[in-house]
C-alpha cells in the first residue's frame, strides 16, 4: 500500500526542485540560450540519472539489458516525445515568467498525464469513479485544475495592469500571445513523460526482484525516458549552435550574436550555474519516483499532486523575483487563491490514496 502522507512530502520536494531550477539560469552571463541550455541539460538528463540510479539500484546495467525491446522503445518514444515539451518549456518561462509560464504549461500537463494513463487501462471508468477513495482523488484533481486556471487567470490579469515597460522589467523578453502559443503545445507534450514512466512498470520489477529498495524502483526507467528526451533537445541545440555559430561559448570565446563589448562569459560561473539548474532539474523527478512508489493503487494521481507542487513553488519563486510587482490587490488575491486551492488538491488526493480500497 506504501504510504501516501510521506508520498506526497515526497513531491512536495520535487516540486520545490523544479520550481527553483530555473532561477540559477537567470544568473548565467553572456552565453545563448542553447549553450546554457545544452550544458544545463547534459546534468539533467544524462549525468544524474545514471549516478543516481547507479548508487541507489542494484544491477543498473543487468536490469537494463532484460529490460524487454518493446519497454525500451516505448520508453524512449515517450521521452522523444517529452523532449519537445521540455524545450518549449524553457521557451515559455522565457516569453512568460516563471510563475505564469509553468502555471499555463503544467495546467495541460497535469490534466493530460493524469487522466490519460487510466482511461486506456480502463481503470478510470471500471474502478475510479465508483469507489470513495477514487472519487476523493478525482475531486482533488479538480481542485488543481481550478487552481492553474485561477493562478493563469491572475497572470492575464496582470499583464492587462502592467505598463510594457513594467513587463519588461520583470520579464525581458515578455511577450503574451507567442508565450501563451508555445506553452500550450509545450504543455501537451510535456505530459508524455507520465506515460513514458507508465510504460516502464516492466523495468520497476525487474530492478526489485534484483534487491532495490522500494523508493528507487522507477530511477532506472528514468535513465531511459531521458535518453529519449535528451535526444531531442540535443538535436535542436546543436541546429541552434550551428545556426548561431555560438560553439566557442563552451570554451570562453564570444557567440556571433554576443555584445562584444560585453567581453567574453564568465566560463567556470556559468558552467557551476548550469550544473546546478541541471541537477536541480533531474531532483524534480527524483523525488517523484520516490513520492509515486508510495501512493498506492492510483499511483497515476502522484502527476497530479507533482504539477501542483511544482507550480505552487514556482509561484512563490515569481515573487521573490518581483515577477508580481505591480500587480493589483486584486491580481494578487487570485494569485494566493489559486496556490490555497493547489495546496489543497494535494491534501484530498494525498487522503484519498490514504483510504482503504
Amino acid at each position: 500500500m506504501g504510504n501516501p502522507i510521506l508520498g506526497v512530502f515526497f513531491h512536495w520536494l520535487g516540486g520545490l526542485a523544479s520550481g527553483s531550477f530555473y532561477v540559477p539560469f537567470r544568473s548565467v552571463r553572456r552565453w545563448s540560450w542553447e549553450i546554457f541550455w545544452l550544458v544545463g541539460g547534459t546534468f539533467s538528463w544524462l549525468i544524474a540519472p545514471w549516478i543516481f540510479a547507479a548508487l541507489r539500484t542494484h544491477d543498473l546495467l543487468g536490469v537494463l539489458a532484460a529490460t524487454p525491446t518493446r519497454t525500451w522503445e516505448l520508453c524512449f518514444l515517450f521521452g522523444v516525445l517529452w523532449g519537445f515539451g521540455g524545450l518549449t518549456f524553457g521557451l515559455s518561462i522565457r516569453y512568460l515568467g516563471l510563475s505564469l509560464g509553468i502555471a499555463v504549461v503544467l495546467g495541460l500537463t497535469a490534466a493530460f498525464g493524469t487522466l490519460v494513463p487510466p482511461i486506456f487501462s480502463g481503470e478510470l471508468f471500471s474502478t475510479l469513479i465508483w469507489s470513495m477513495h477514487g472519487q476523493i482523488i478525482l475531486v482533488g484533481l479538480a481542485f488543481c485544475l481550478a487552481g492553474i486556471t485561477v493562478i493563469g487567470y491572475a497572470g492575464r490579469s496582470k499583464e492587462r495592469e502592467m505598463s510594457f515597460d513594467e513587463k519588461r522589467a520583470a520579464v525581458a523578453e515578455f511577450a503574451l500571445r507567442k508565450g501563451i502559443l508555445v506553452a500550450i503545445f509545450s504543455g501537451i507534450m510535456s505530459s508524455c513523460f507520465a506515460y513514458g514512466l507508465d510504460a516502464g512498470e516492466p523495468v520497476r520489477k525487474l530492478t526489485l526482484a534484483a534487491g532495490t529498495d522500494v523508493l528507487a524502483q522507477g530511477l532506472p526507467v528514468l535513465c531511459i525516458v531521458l535518453l529519449g528526451g535528451a535526444t531531442t533537445n540535443f538535436l535542436w541545440c546543436f541546429y541552434l549552435i550551428a545556426k548561431n555559430r555560438s560553439a566557442l561559448e563552451l570554451i570562453g570565446g564570444i557567440g556571433r550574436s554576443a555584445d562584444r563589448d560585453a567581453g567574453p562569459p564568465p566560463l567556470w560561473r556559468n558552467y557551476l550555474l548550469c550544473a546546478l539548474a541541471g541537477t536541480a532539474w533531474y531532483f524534480q523527478f527524483f523525488f517523484y519516483t520516490m513520492g509515486e512508489s508510495q501512493m498506492g493503487r492510483f499511483g497515476f494521481s502522484s502527476w497530479t499532486i507533482h504539477m501542483a507542487s511544482i507550480i505552487i513553488f514556482s509561484s512563490l519563486w515569481g515573487f521573490a523575483l518581483k515577477e508580481w510587482k505591480g500587480a493589483s490587490r486584486r491580481t494578487l488575491t487570485l494569485v494566493f487563491t489559486g496556490l490555497g486551492l493547489l495546496i489543497g488538491s494535494t491534501v484530498i488526493i494525498g487522503v484519498g490514496n490514504s483510504l482503504p480500497g
